[in-house]
C-alpha cells in the first residue's frame, strides 16, 4: 500500500471525515485525520470544514522501504536516507557494492529507479517522482553531461555541422537539452525512438534554413 491522502470538504469537519472514509473505502482506524479548517457559519456567510485524510503506513510500503526490499532481494548491502525536495522524494543509498548498484553509465540505478516508480505510483492518488541515487552518480553524471555538451556545442560553433550525441536514456537527454537551453548559438533537439533517442545540437541558424525546405 502506498501512501494516500485526500482533502475533504463537508459541513462539519465530521461530515467531511466520513466522507473521505467512504471515498478511500477504509475504516478510521486506518487513517491519521488532520482538521484543516473547522468551518463557520454565519446568518450571510458560511465556510465549509475541511480535513486531510492520510492512509496509514506499513514502513515497508514506503518508497524507502520498497528499495530496500529490493536491495536485499538483490543481495545488495545497504543504508538509505530519504528526504522530500520539491515534491519529489530523494533516495540516497550507501553501499559497499556501489558499482553492482549503479551500473555501467548507471542503466542498473536507472532500472531499479523506473521500477521503484512504477511501484509507488502504481495506486497512489497522489503521483510521485522517486529519485534514486549512489554514491553522488547523479551529480558526477550531470557534471559530465554539462561539459560534454558544452564541448559539443563550440565543435558545432566551430564547423557549422550539426552533432548527434550518442543515444541517452531520457533523464541525461534532459540534462544536455538544460545545458545549451541559454545559447544563443546552437539549439537542442531529440531524433531517434526508444532506446536508440539521441541528443542532435545544431547551430541556431542551420535549423532554421533546413525548417523552411
Amino acid at each position: 500500500m502506498t501512501e494516500q491522502y485526500i482533502e475533504q470538504e463537508g459541513r462539519t469537519t465530521e461530515e467531511a471525515m466520513e466522507l473521505a472514509l467512504e471515498k478511500l473505502s477504509v475504516s478510521r482506524d486506518e487513517v491519521k485525520v488532520t482538521v484543516l479548517s473547522e468551518g463557520k457559519k454565519g446568518l450571510f456567510f458560511s465556510k465549509p470544514a475541511k480535513v486531510l485524510v492520510t492512509l496509514k503506513e506499513d514502513p515497508t510500503s514506503t518508497p524507502r522501504g520498497i528499495l530496500k526490499t529490493i536491495l536485499d532481494e538483490m543481495e545488495i548491502e545497504s543504508e538509505i536516507k530519504s528526504k522530500v525536495v520539491d515534491g519529489n522524494v530523494h533516495l540516497t543509498v550507501s553501499t559497499p557494492n556501489a558499482g553492482l548498484l549503479i551500473g555501467r553509465r548507471g542503466r542498473t540505478l536507472n532500472a531499479i529507479q523506473h521500477l521503484l516508480n512504477c511501484i509507488v505510483n502504481r495506486s497512489s492518488l497522489v503521483k510521485r517522482r522517486v529519485i534514486v541515487d549512489a554514491e553522488q552518480y547523479r551529480e558526477r553524471r550531470e557534471e559530465i553531461l554539462v561539459s560534454l555538451a558544452q564541448k559539443l556545442a563550440s565543435r558545432v560553433k566551430a564547423t557549422g555541422q550539426e552533432v548527434v550525441v550518442e543515444p541517452m536514456n531520457p533523464q541525461d537527454r534532459r540534462i544536455v537539452h538544460m545545458a545549451l537551453q541559454d545559447d544563443k548559438e546552437v539549439t537542442t533537439f531529440s531524433r531517434g525512438e526508444g532506446s536508440f533517442r539521441s541528443v542532435v545540437i545544431t547551430a541556431k541558424n542551420r535549423k532554421a534554413q533546413n525548417a523552411g525546405k
